[in-house]
């Protein structure tokens, strides 16, 4: 797989689930939430490292996702970015998004609005998020994902206060 970093092991392809976290543009594998996560789901998650622009990280993205199906993915900023891009043009390889602080704005779409899907998507956003304004998350959001679980919650971008309160146990 080159010199992509893992974290975890990814399951056969024929699982019922599979699980991944994909972190933001200034983060990795060793983030508060990857950690998080491989704790909650040990042997159940991968969390891979990402670099390079939009596009490379999508050029590393595929072929992990293209080895599974059922993927249930936890994407937060940029990586929350990749998991909808991914999920627009493959939904038959997703089961589950779960999007933190999603960098779903109009510098990522320009004047063109993505296309929609109808997977279960649950996204938890920031009131007083810095990064990525609410206002324009909820716009796509609501124009991207038909089935859609929209948390406004008190809380910066990084979601530091909220990450921890999830029963990500219930939720993937």
């Amino acid at each position: 797989m080159g010199k992509e970093k893992w974290c975890g092991k990814l399951k056969d392809k024929n699982m019922k689930i599979n699980r991944i976290f994909i972190h933001g543009l200034e983060s990795s594998s060793l983030s508060t939430k990857a950690v998080l996560l491989r704790k909650i789901f040990p042997n159940e998650i991968v969390t891979p490292d990402f670099t390079g622009d939009f596009e490379a990280r999508m050029a590393q993205l595929e072929p992990i996702l293209a080895q599974g199906n059922n993927w249930r993915i936890v994407g937060s900023s940029f990586g929350g970015l990749m998991a909808t891009v991914y999920a627009i043009h493959h939904p038959e390889k997703v089961h589950q998004l779960v999007l933190l602080a999603p960098a779903l704005v109009k510098r990522a779409f320009g004047e063109n609005l993505p296309g929609q899907v109808d997977i279960p998507t649950t996204i938890y956003q920031g009131a007083q998020d810095e990064v990525c304004p609410l206002d324009e998350v909820h716009f796509y959001a609501k124009h991207i994902f038909t089935n859609l679980t929209f948390h406004v919650v008190e809380d910066r971008h990084r979601l530091e206060k909220t990450i921890p309160t999830i029963d990500w146990k219930v939720l993937l």
